[in-house]
């Protein structure tokens, strides 16, 4: 039988980084097991190339039909391979707003207020302007700024200002509302996933034993006390055991897929399963919570945004030669390069509504072919009241669990969500933005209610944010206690979104990245006693 002192299942943003930390110092012997593959090819590091739409990165996940969305199936796309979802997203490092932090520590979290975080936010943090107040210079994840950002993204800077909206250089400094470029997730102009941060880039300790293509089937445990994991690689299956603790760090969706297929959840679930429920826990798959997204795309002639025409598509031939000879230029973008974030009443603690300003039209998730250039704008409502659900479609791991975001469920979200589209117009009609004569592709009365409602929900969907399914707190019901240990099983713990008790105003892989180091110290606090 296979053996490590910890086995960390899933190496994504949080099962990377909690699984760097416990290899430093040689003590622990920690083995990754990881569904995917390594994910070290040039598609990956190169950032235009976005891997978003191969199988082999992405698990491509839907939803079950929205009733809020007209019946449709949202897209769910999560990071497969090493790196997880920071492998394929758009770079951006985003660690929300401190209200956020306090407010889960007001919720039963004690540890977790921003006072808590920040410094650990320094830690993970290899940030290229230095370090300050807010800011570490020292960690393994690199976060630069963008030197190549196209000129329509100052364009949208400077429409928002037109609108006395403030220039914010750094939405992780001192202030988080405004409008500016994102800082993004790369080193000298490749992505820097958190694999590449965290588990030595290709070359990882001695200590530490990486597994891909490995998909974890069930978590071991026997009196209370869990021994080890089995999984599947290729057509054999596989026992590992694990002499200290397991690690659950497979995302939002797979943590508590994995956690029931196991008999760790909602007992009268399990059972319609045939699966014999070892740990009643009801809220296992549930509190799931996103950020509904809705998408303006503008047709645009000037400018030379980004599109699928001869044209366009020379450009971006030129472009990759000019990455692959010097790590520069227009295949550096993370698309969404710039954004704002906003309140739509002067009285709310913090923004409640974010942007993304693409320099690409996006349609459908960009899997919608697209010949005309230009641009596009997202926003979204940053703490939605709806909540949803994941639950087993079968007792096969190889089966995508069932997802209900249980999107616009709470009618507040949409009033917000309309404020906020409201807000991001204004901005977009602006002379700054207005001077490159965009052509809105999906033209609408910003007065009439009722018609703004029905296109938001024929076009919205996710952001990529979801978060919760096995949240911690203090209470007897929640499925983590804020150390992060399982609540009936000894020795095992989660590491990553699924966590948070309440979905961050803001993008959210560096909170799993910070989830992650901090799960590492926990764990290694609990084996030294």
């Amino acid at each position: 039988m296979e053996e490590a002192d910890i086995v960390v299942v899933g190496a994504g943003s949080g099962g990377s980084a909690a699984a760097g930390r416990l290899s430093e110092g040689g003590r622990y012997s920690v083995a990754v097991l990881e569904a995917g593959g390594r994910n070290t090819g040039w598609r990956t590091r190169m950032p235009g190339m976005m891997p978003f739409q191969s199988d082999a990165t992405n698990w491509a996940f839907e939803t079950v039909p929205q009733p809020g969305l007209n019946g449709r199936r949202g897209y769910q796309p999560r990071g497969r391979g090493l790196g997880g979802s920071s492998a394929i997203n758009a770079m951006l490092y985003v660690r929300g707003h401190p209200w956020d932090y306090d407010q889960w520590a007001a919720l039963g979290c004690p540890g977790w207020a921003w006072k808590d975080v920040l410094p650990w936010f320094k830690v993970c943090e290899h940030n290229v302007r230095g370090a300050d107040a807010f800011h570490g210079d020292a960690g393994p994840l690199w976060v630069s700024d963008q030197q190549d950002a196209h000129p329509g993204s100052h364009a949208f800077i400077a429409s928002a200002q037109q609108l006395q909206v403030p220039h914010n250089p750094d939405f992780n400094g001192a202030h988080q509302e405004g409008a500016g470029l994102y800082q993004v997730t790369q080193k000298n102009g490749e992505r820097w996933t958190a694999a590449r941060a965290y588990l030595g880039d290709g070359k990882p300790p001695a200590n530490l034993n990486i597994v891909t293509g490995a998909l974890t089937e069930h978590i071991l445990f026997e009196d209370g006390r869990v021994w080890g994991v089995s999984y599947r690689r290729g057509r054999q299956r596989h026992t590992i055991r694990a002499r200290r603790a397991v690690v659950l760090a497979g995302g939002v969706f797979q943590t508590p897929q994995l956690l029931m297929l196991s008999g760790i959840g909602p007992a009268r679930h399990l059972a319609d399963h045939g699966i014999r429920p070892m740990v009643d826990r009801p809220a296992v798959g549930t509190n799931l919570q996103d950020h509904l997204d809705y998408v303006a795309a503008f047709d645009c002639a000037r400018g030379d945004f980004l599109g699928r025409h001869m044209k366009a598509q020379l450009r971006s031939l030129g472009a990759m030669w000019r990455w692959m000879r010097y790590r520069r230029g227009a295949m550096t973008t993370p698309y969404a390069e710039a954004g704002a974030f906003l309140r739509t009443r002067p009285d709310l603690p913090a923004p409640d509504i974010q942007l993304h300003f693409l320099i690409a039209i996006v349609e459908d998730h960009g899997r919608a072919p697209v010949k005309t250039q230009g641009f596009s704008c997202h926003a979204c409502v940053l703490r939605p009241e709806s909540r949803g659900t994941v639950r087993l479609a079968s007792c096969n791991a190889r089966t995508a669990p069932l997802i209900d975001p249980g999107y616009l469920s709470d009618p507040r979200d949409m009033q917000r969500m309309l404020d906020g589209v409201r807000m991001m117009y204004r901005i977009l009609e602006a002379p700054a933005l207005a001077a490159y004569g965009p052509v809105d592709r999906n033209p609408i009365d910003m007065n009439d209610d009722e018609a703004l409602d029905r296109l938001i929900r024929a076009r919205a969907d996710t952001i990529y944010h979801p978060v919760g399914t096995a949240r911690m707190g203090s209470d007897a019901e929640a499925v983590c206690d804020p150390q992060l240990r399982v609540r009936g099983v000894e020795g095992l713990y989660v590491a990553d979104a699924s966590v948070m008790p309440r979905l961050i105003g803001g993008n959210t892989n560096a909170p799993s990245i910070m989830i992650g180091a901090r799960a590492a110290e926990f764990i290694k606090a609990d084996l030294a006693r």
